[in-house]
């Protein structure tokens, strides 16, 4: 890789993960996780690596193309991009929803999956002193599936805050490196990303902090690697940030299917555990053994920088 580049990715890098531990630094001071506006941090957290990717784009680099840099443009071969959006649609749902029995295989995912007994119990807290629900949980959660396709349209532009920056542009900045080099390299990076919430107990709150950390560094470098395989095979961060999107959406059905009164190990069950990184690993290997990361051809290259840039 040369120095040019190494530079832009050392900004890059200090900028996403600095601007994320201040943005959440007030949680740190406060109430955690329990911070009324929690929310607001953690979408705002989600922003610091397109910030990072757009300062280094427009002060550092500064290519003539920018938003082919950062995947953003060309939306072409249309087919092509559209194709890979559905998948990326597709794809992250059915790894989330997979998880599920996988975990229940192995004893480590308290599943009900006929009476929904954890979801009835949700519905009757919310509905205590209220008419009775004019449909069945049953139809309640049919209902949920159908419409997770449109979580990822809903959720796009906070995973487009994440997505821009890491496989918008450092996924294709360590290219230089080899697609499983840099597939790897971003996904550890992702997850380490996360330290600022997953330490406060996001995602994982019965578990000690580092293991919370390794989880979660392993779950992204698998879901990333799926997230990359988009990236380079459309040559558009678009799908990639359709599947962040789509995946984040799916995330919370594992509380339509499991066991009232049981508790859940995250670090275990769920595409955020150990029986969840299964399927996505099979899926990994079979996208490297068929050639999927091999051929970047569709990676568009990016725009040549500034001559007085390029100099230096």
């Amino acid at each position: 890789m040369p120095l040019r580049d190494r530079r832009s990715v050392a900004v890059f890098l200090a900028l996403a993960f600095t601007l994320a531990w201040l943005v959440a630094l007030p949680l740190w001071f406060g109430d955690g996780l329990a911070t009324p506006w929690f929310p607001l941090v953690a979408v705002a957290v989600m922003t610091t690596p397109a910030i990072a990717a757009l300062v280094v784009v427009f002060f550092v680099e500064r290519p003539q193309h920018k938003a082919r840099t950062l995947g953003l443009w060309p939306l072409t071969p249309a087919r092509r991009m559209f194709g890979y959006a559905a998948l990326g649609i597709v794809v992250p749902i059915a790894l989330v929803l997979v998880a599920l029995p996988v975990g229940a295989l192995f004893g480590v995912y308290p599943a009900d999956f006929v009476n929904f007994s954890a979801f009835r119990q949700l519905l009757d807290a919310r509905a205590a002193g209220a008419d009775e629900l004019p449909i069945s949980p049953g139809a309640l959660v049919a209902l949920q599936l159908a419409t997770l396709p449109l979580a990822a349209f809903v959720n796009l532009l906070p995973a487009l805050g994440e997505e821009l920056g890491w496989r918008g542009w450092l996924l294709p900045k360590l290219m230089p490196l080899g697609a499983l080099p840099a597939i790897l390299i971003s996904g550890v990076v992702w997850g380490a990303w996360h330290a600022p919430l997953i330490l406060l107990g996001y995602n994982y709150p019965a578990a000690a902090g580092w293991l919370g950390m390794t989880s979660m560094i392993v779950m992204c470098t698998l879901v990333g690697a799926v997230f990359g395989w988009l990236r380079l095979r459309s040559g558009s961060v678009w799908p990639a940030a359709l599947a962040h999107a789509a995946f984040n959406g799916a995330a919370g059905t594992f509380l339509l299917f499991a066991q009232a009164g049981a508790p859940i190990d995250t670090t275990q069950a769920t595409i955020l555990g150990w029986s969840g990184w299964i399927v996505p690993l099979v899926l990994v290997v079979v996208l490297v053994a068929t050639g999927q990361f091999a051929d970047a051809g569709a990676l568009p290259r990016p725009g040549p920088t500034r001559t007085s840039d390029a100099q230096q």
